[in-house]
C-alpha cells in the first residue's frame, strides 16, 4: 500500500483546508457524536456533485460515495469539531488502515480537510484553489466517502477521502 502525507493549510475568509493525498482506509458506519444533531448529508452529496462536476469538466471519471468511508470521514470530522482531535490529519493511518480492512483491494488513499467553509460551493471551491487539495480532486481515485459536523458554534468540519481499488 502507498502512504504519501501533503499537508497544506489555506486562510481565505476564516476558512482552513488541509490536504494528505494518496492514503489508505477502511469502511465503517459511525453515529453523530457532535453537540449539534444537523445531518449534513445533504451538504455531503453536493460536494459529491461539486468535486464530480469538476472532474467530468477535466474528463475524468466520477466518484462513487462509499459509505466505509464517509462513516470514517463522518468521524473525522466530529472528532475535530468536537476538539477530540486538532484540525488536520491526525489518526489518518487508522482511517486508512480501516478502510483498506474493509474494502478489498485498495492501493492509494487520499484526504481533505476543511473548516469554515459555509456551503459544498465554497469548501471545493476552496479546495480546487490549493493545488494539493486540487490533485486529490483530480486524483486516478474511484471511490470517495465525505463527513461533515459542526462545533458548538456551528463551525463546519469538512473531511473527504479518496481511494482507489
Amino acid at each position: 500500500m502507498k502512504y504519501v502525507f501533503f499537508l497544506s493549510l489555506v486562510f481565505s475568509s476564516s476558512v482552513i483546508v488541509e490536504a494528505n493525498p494518496a492514503i489508505r482506509v477502511p469502511e465503517k458506519r459511525v453515529s453523530a457524536v457532535v453537540t449539534l444533531s444537523t445531518d449534513y448529508s445533504g451538504m455531503a452529496n453536493d460536494v459529491l456533485k461539486n468535486v464530480n462536476e469538476h472532474r467530468r469538466k477535466k474528463g475524468l471519471s466520477p466518484l462513487v460515495m462509499n459509505n466505509v468511508m464517509s462513516a470514517e470521514a463522518l468521524k473525522h470530522s466530529q472528532n475535530m469539531a468536537s476538539r477530540r482531535t486538532s484540525f488536520g490529519h491526525n489518526g489518518f493511518d487508522g482511517r486508512s488502515n480501516r478502510i483498506s480492512s474493509a474494502i478489498s483491494g485498495i492501493s492509494e488513499i487520499g484526504e481533505n480537510v476543511s473548516m469554515g467553509s459555509t456551503s459544498a460551493k465554497e469548501v471545493v471551491d476552496n479546495w480546487l484553489r490549493s493545488a494539493v487539495h486540487r490533485e486529490n480532486i483530480e486524483g486516478r481515485y474511484k471511490i470517495t466517502g465525505i463527513g461533515i459536523a459542526a462545533d458548538k458554534r456551528g463551525i463546519l468540519y469538512f473531511t473527504q477521502i479518496f481511494a482507489m481499488n
